[in-house]
């Protein structure tokens, strides 16, 4: 039986289905599932295209969702929770900047929630209130508005890097260098066209050639670019009709 997911996020409230589908991305990309929704506007609103289109091969996220009527139900097995509002309330939970704050929850093995505020009105005071910390997302000072899925992905990324993170996986292959005899063949091939074209007087080369091997060295070929520019050179070097 898999291990059940220790992070929730749960989105009061949601208006939009784009948001709650772009949430559900957000989420699956830093390894989390567990999505809870709070009394949102529209009851429908997983099944909704737009929420599907948005989640972009998060459809199981949205899938194994749930729908809740109170806040106090998303909050079942939860043992710690984190409020996301930017405006200061004058009584409530402690605030900090998310890595802050997550440095030293991820060693303490709480199961966590994050909660969001709808897009229009934020987080109810009461909501905020229930929490043991209040998160503020370090932005511009005068201007420090998030698209929900937006602030979704950064508590996301700043709570998996918290809890270990991923190991970046390489796309490619590093490529295999050029040894200097290759290189040394492509500027032999290179001093020919010249040659061939007029670009290049034998009698005259000055220090055309090692300034040319020079900046061979510094761009660390592979075998491939010296197939590639040799292949250029032959094409330079044809006669035309």
């Amino acid at each position: 039986m898999p291990t059940p997911d220790p992070t929730r996020f749960v989105l009061i409230g949601t208006s939009h289905p784009g948001n709650v589908g772009a949430a559900a991305r957000a989420m699956k990309v830093m390894g989390f599932s567990d999505l809870v929704l709070v009394a949102p506007r529209d009851p429908q609103v997983l099944q909704r295209d737009e929420a599907v289109a948005m989640a972009s091969g998060a459809t199981d996220v949205l899938a194994g969702a749930r729908v809740v009527a109170t806040v106090p139900e998303a909050l079942e097995g939860v043992t710690y929770l984190c409020a996301t509002a930017m405006t200061p309330r004058d009584f409530g939970p402690p605030t900090h900047a998310p890595r802050e704050l997550f440095a030293t929850l991820a060693p303490s093995q709480e199961r966590v929630a994050f909660l969001f505020g709808s897009e229009r009105f934020g987080m109810a005071n009461e909501d905020v209130y229930r929490c043991h910390a209040c998160l503020s997302i370090p932005t511009r000072a005068d201007y420090g508005s998030l698209n929900l899925s937006q602030a979704v992905q950064l508590i996301a990324y700043d709570w998996r890097e918290a809890l270990g993170g991923f190991d970046v996986e390489p796309r490619t292959t590093d490529p295999t260098l050029a040894d200097a005899a290759s290189v040394q063949g492509l500027l032999a091939h290179w001093q020919q066209t010249m040659v061939e074209i007029g670009f290049l007087d034998p009698a005259a080369p000055k220090k055309l050639l090692p300034r040319l091997n020079q900046l061979l060295n510094r761009a660390r070929l592979s075998r491939e670019e010296v197939d590639i520019l040799r292949g250029l050179a032959r094409f330079v070097g044809k006669p035309r009709g």
